[in-house]
């Protein structure tokens, strides 16, 4: 089983532009052996650029989000004590803290964070699928 953190773009990318998701990264996410999971940090990061305009998603915000959640099954990867901890230990390029986030919790919980984000794909002691 091959368990899979997507990065708050792979998984908008691939409810609202499908055609932005690598071929290799289709693959993955469709496969039957790969384990989706999403942070509720990137549930976060949606509803942030949602109120900054920044992205235009039908409908209101809590419809949209009960949708697309329902879409595809994603288990819950959760902000634990140790994932806070663990962004303390890790070496980011910038300081994005949902990417903070995001990375320390592939490291706690052994996933692979797929993301198209170049500091992401350069950070150490996590692994990564990257959207190329």
């Amino acid at each position: 089983m091959t368990r899979l953190l997507l990065d708050t773009h792979i998984w908008l990318w691939g409810l609202l532009e499908p055609e932005r998701i690598s071929a290799r990264v289709a693959t993955a996410l469709e496969s039957k052996d790969s384990e989706l999971w999403l942070s509720p940090v990137s549930i976060w990061e949606v509803v942030v650029l949602h109120q900054k305009r920044r992205i235009g998603l039908s409908g209101d915000i809590e419809t949209w989000l009960d949708q697309a959640l329902r879409k595809r099954p994603l288990r819950e990867a959760p902000v634990t004590y140790e994932v806070a901890r663990e962004m303390g230990r890790l070496k980011l390029p910038h300081r994005d803290p949902a990417d903070g986030f995001l990375a320390a919790t592939a490291r706690v919980f052994d996933l692979t964070l797929i993301t198209a984000d170049e500091h992401l794909l350069k950070v150490r002691g996590i692994r990564v699928l990257a959207n190329r």
